[in-house]
């Protein structure tokens, strides 16, 4: 016979386990969203890049950008198109821009600029940090300005610059719109400055200059 205390403790045991099951739930979805799980994805029917860039959270034109030999009206059922950049393609941009500056540098007999790893660590989470928090500014809102982003990652300096850019598709068109502004280029081409962090991620470029 199934007493009233009895009763009372199973319905109890339900009433929690029914409250706990969803939360657990929803905090993996978010947790996948946030970033897709893996770097590619096979098209299915009905796949359209607007669909999948919903279903992972990402920006649609992005997508198209990370895949721009892939028909947007008509996508390939079975094909494979890519959902990030892979850390691989990350660092070949980020060294690539760096040869390009010493490049334009030699040009007008200016030194070369060493690719400090600290001073790339920062430029690196600038850039994440703008993709992630959907901003463009030099200000961060979460790590203030470029010059006291590097002092808050221990990295001292005598003078400091910063160029960004967001949506370049390659070191090479990135650098060509930064040499074609004047601010961008005059950072570039400073002869005070003798190191240099070039960050990437997702669209998103940041060049940190210092004289050390």
């Amino acid at each position: 016979m199934i007493t009233l205390k009895k009763l009372v403790i199973f319905l109890l045991t339900v009433l929690f386990s029914m409250s706990i099951i969803p939360r657990e739930s929803n905090a993996q979805s978010i947790t996948m969203y946030k970033e897709p799980p893996f770097e590619h994805y096979k098209i299915s029917s009905g796949d359209t890049f607007w669909f999948i860039a919903k279903r992972y959270g990402l920006d649609y034109k992005r997508l198209m950008q990370l895949n721009p030999n892939a028909d947007p009206y008509n996508l390939q059922i079975g094909s494979v198109i890519r959902l990030k950049e892979s850390a691989a393609s990350a660092s070949t941009f980020e060294d690539e821009v760096f040869r390009l500056v010493n490049a334009e540098r030699t040009k007008q007999g200016l030194r070369s600029l060493q690719h400090r790893a600290d001073v790339k660590n920062v430029a690196e989470k600038k850039a994440m940090d703008m993709i992630n928090s959907n901003y463009f500014s030099h200000n961060s809102p979460n790590y203030g300005s470029p010059f006291e982003m590097l002092k808050t990652f221990g990295i001292t300096y005598r003078s400091a610059g910063e160029n960004i850019a967001k949506g370049q598709r390659s070191p090479q068109e990135v650098m060509n719109a930064w040499m074609n502004s004047s601010g961008h280029r005059a950072n570039i081409l400073n002869p005070s400055y003798n190191a240099i962090g070039v960050g990437y991620y997702n669209g998103a470029w940041v060049q940190l200059f210092i004289q050390s």
